[in-house]
């Protein structure tokens, strides 16, 4: 390692070399530092002199920074079962591995998806492997992964598999093995990018220093490969997703906008003629792939589970007329059962001519007697776990090590093996290789698993990604068994001696067509947008009839209270919201209790907190739309602590934040159009409301100034009336003028001008009904005079709003089959 004249960096490479001799004094035999050649070994001295650089004597700086940087991303994870998503858990310690011995690693992981490609087309099709005795039919047929309707069907493109991940050992030997494949869903090749993006934010020197691989080819290569199994040449790809309970949707999300494909859910998506569809705001729209992360058996109701609602009926026929690539296809999760890895040897053999280069964990299918009984004889060296799904007999918590089990546990998995043998499988306990992990102050040794991925690129080749993201145990026992997913991940660093060229998925300037149309709406996602932008204005506009209230009426600091009559009409503005019940009385104590139920209630009422968790629930399946600061925003907790009017005053500031954000980040696309027609219609509706609750022919002056406070309009007033509060200026500003922003009449405008530009299903020149109410909308504004302007007016103007929100609904979001819309029917 070059020693540096800058102090700085001499004090950092002092360090790393400390921390390089200590860990490997204490680290056990076969630790990825300790065992590395001394080539390797400087790799990583490098390393730990870029985290010295970054967080001195100590590692808590460096890893501060790292999960920062992750959330930064928006990385988070959900646990199966909670509804609250995760922090992201990253290490600022990536995993270094040499170009040399990543190259064995790839060519393993690249013959085994081509083995397993041969495997499930001969599955799908001859079945030779089981007519020659290679493999049990039983294993084949007996599998719930199993699908019956995929035999005999060959996918478009003639590939089963486009994109596989396998979890590999690396055993104290040295000696690479795999734990498990992911063929059916293969989760977390996003997770590695967000790793990748936020050590590139936290040691942004080290690809340079290190010659790192990088990860843009690799992803290239995936929308490539997806792309040249269609028959279009520009084809129209989506990601189809469970929805936003699945625990990896952020990864999901993440990798749709950074590959460019749709988000879908199967609700976006309809079968015409064997073609595959899109429902979007223009119609329907021609998808040509999909990368699948939905559950195979619940794609499609008419193939599979009859009883799935999130799946596409009639998907399987369009995937069969060659129409569109499934990938993966529907049926490759029968090589997941993990009693295949007893017979990928002898399939290696029969099909390679060899063993395959990367082996599995030794494996034996308890459905052979022999295999059973050498099972049953060496417990204390296995672990015990289902051959095919969890949930067998003996097994309700998953796999089990023989050595925990006592004598009345082995007796009765013996006695439930007896009755089906062939739902078992014994495995010898994988022993794991430690890695350094940056762990309180310090470094410490913890066991890793190592999680892969290969892709099918344009030329049908299978392409592994130089890299990866490793789960790292919170504990020190190196079984496998033991460690699970682990509790930390980490970057994963193929490093050599030659400089890689920077590579991007953006294409070279002059190669590229200019593009302006952002691409497909779909229904689905203009409906989030739209009440997103409705919700955050109707929270906003409560919190500022709450802040009138209590600012006025029941706050210790302010002057004159407001007059009982102007009490009860911001009372019952708030109440006919259904925010919280109408209080016992006006008095201060009742005052504040509902004004406090009305921001902070949470059983039932649309509260300020309940309007602004349903916006947090929008932003959570609109990642790919939304920019990583708006989803956090949208997701930070209710405030706590301080007084009301703080809490309040909080809440204000967020509502601008993100009203700053959409208007200034977001892109005038169709999307944003939905979002601000949300927000525009939901502010003149709030407007009107407010106009409703005063007596507009004999409003007092307070009720005037109430308007105005509510309308946020008391310094536009102010500028233009020297005079005090006067009844027809105060209704001109609110309702007719048209550059007042937080006005009715802007509204009007600024919607009209929305319809105008979104699409329209027929060429015949005429309106639709959404265009034709706003049009009336509009005539009423303008021939509206602020003297004459009364209730009667200002209910049909409200009436009409709502008209019109439910004609936008109708026109452009899902209604059932409605959404299918033929006359927007197009191959586009």
């Amino acid at each position: 390692m070059a020693i540096h004249a800058n102090n700085g960096l001499l004090d950092a490479g002092v360090t790393a070399e400390r921390w390089v001799r200590d860990y490997c004094a204490r680290a056990p035999r076969g630790d990825m530092l300790c065992d590395a050649s001394e080539g390797d070994r400087a790799a990583w001295a490098i390393a730990f002199e870029e985290l010295a650089t970054l967080s001195g004597e100590t590692m808590a700086p460096a890893r501060e920074r790292a999960q920062r940087h992750a959330e930064d991303i928006g990385t988070v994870y959900r646990v199966a079962g909670e509804s609250e998503e995760r922090r992201w858990p990253l290490s600022p310690v990536p995993l270094l591995i040499g170009k040399a011995e990543w190259q064995g690693i790839a060519h393993g992981v690249a013959e085994r998806a081509g083995l397993f490609e041969s495997i499930v087309a001969d599955i799908h099709g001859d079945q030779r492997l089981v007519a020659d005795g290679v493999l049990p039919a039983m294993l084949v047929t007996g599998s719930p992964l199993f699908l019956r309707p995929m035999v005999g069907l060959v996918p478009p493109g003639g590939h089963q598999l486009h994109f596989i991940a396998m979890d590999l050992a690396r055993d104290p030997g040295g000696t690479w093995r795999v734990l498990a494949d992911h063929v059916r869903m293969p989760v977390g090749a996003g997770y590695a990018l967000e790793n990748r993006l936020a050590m590139g934010r936290t040691l942004g020197a080290l690809p340079a220093r290190l010659n790192v691989e990088r990860h843009a080819p690799f992803f290239a290569g995936v929308r490539a490969g997806i792309a040249a199994a269609c028959r279009r040449a520009e084809p129209r790809i989506g990601l189809l997703t469970p929805g936003k309970l699945n625990p990896s949707y952020a990864e999901q999300a993440h990798l749709a906008r950074y590959l460019g494909f749709l988000l879908v859910e199967g609700a976006d998506l309809a079968v015409r003629d064997d073609q595959l569809y899109v429902r979007t705001i223009a119609g329907l729209k021609r998808i040509d792939a999909l990368w699948r992360r939905l559950d195979p058996r619940l794609i499609d109701p008419l193939a599979f589970d009859s009883t799935s609602t999130i799946g596409v009926p009639g998907l399987v026929d369009a995937m069969a007329a060659g129409n569109v690539v499934i990938a993966n296809a529907p049926g490759v999760g029968v090589l997941e059962s993990p009693a295949f890895a007893a017979f990928l040897p002898a399939i290696g053999r029969h099909l390679l001519g060899r063993d395959p280069a990367l082996p599995s964990v030794p494996t034996w299918w308890c459905g052979d007697a022999a295999d059973r009984a050498r099972v049953l004889d060496n417990l204390d060296q296995l672990v015990v776990g289902p051959a095919f799904v969890p949930g067998v007999l003996g097994l309700d918590g998953g796999p089990v090590l023989g050595a925990t089990l006592d004598a009345g546990q082995r007796e009765r998995l013996a006695a439930a093996m007896a009755l089906r043998p062939q739902d078992y499988i014994g495995q010898e306990v994988a022993q794991l290789s430690t890695m350094p992990t940056g762990c309180g102050e310090g470094l410490e040794p913890r066991p890793f698993s190592l999680r892969v991925f290969a892709a099918r690129d344009a030329a049908g080749e299978w392409q592994v990604l130089p890299g990866g993201f490793v789960r790292i145990g919170d504990q020190p026992d190196p079984r496998a068994a033991v460690m699970g997913e682990g509790s930390w991940s980490a970057d994963v660093i193929v490093h050599g001696p030659d400089p890689v060229a920077p590579v991007s998925l953006l294409q070279p300037t002059d190669s590229v067509e200019l593009r302006r149309n952002p691409g497909t709406l779909p229904s689905r996602v203009a409906d989030n947008l739209f009440w997103l932008g409705r919700y955050l204005e109707r929270g906003e506009a409560l919190l500022g009839v709450i802040r009138v209230l209590f600012g006025h009426s029941i706050s210790a600091d302010t002057g004159a209270a407001l007059a009982p009559e102007t009490v009860e009409r911001l009372v019952t503005i708030i109440a006919d919201t259904g925010a919280a019940p109408r209080p016992p009385s006006h008095r201060r104590r009742d005052l504040v209790d509902f004004a406090r139920a009305a921001m902070e209630a949470v059983d039932g009422w649309g509260s300020v907190r309940a309007v602004n968790a349903l916006a947090a629930s929008i932003g959570a399946v609109s990642r790919d739309r939304l920019s990583a600061d708006m989803v956090r925003l949208l997701d930070a907790p209710h405030p706590v602590g301080g007084t009301l009017l703080d809490r309040a005053g909080t809440l204000q500031r967020r509502y601008a934040a993100l009203a700053g954000l959409s208007a200034e980040h977001m892109g005038r696309t169709d999307a944003w159009r939905f979002h601000d027609l949300g927000r525009r219609i939901e502010r003149a509706l709030a407007t009107t409301r407010t106009l409703l609750a005063v007596d507009l022919r004999r409003a007092s002056g307070e009720d005037l100034s109430t308007l105005l406070d509510l309308a946020d309009s008391q310094i536009s007033y102010r500028q233009r009336y020297l005079i005090g509060f006067a009844r027809v200026p105060v209704i001109d500003l609110i309702a007719l003028d048209p550059g007042n922003p937080r006005g009715l009449a802007f509204q009007v405008e600024t919607i009209v001008g929305h319809l105008a530009k979104l699409p329209v299903l027929n060429d015949a020149g005429l309106a639709e009904p959404q265009q034709r109410i706003a049009a009336r909308l509009t005539a009423g504004i303008a021939m509206g005079a602020a003297d004459r302007i009364d209730r009667g007016w200002v209910l049909e103007i409200n009436q009409q709003l709502q008209k019109l929100s439910d004609a936008i609904a109708t026109r452009y979001f899902l209604q059932g089959a409605q959404a299918l819309r033929e006359a927007g029917l197009t191959l586009a």
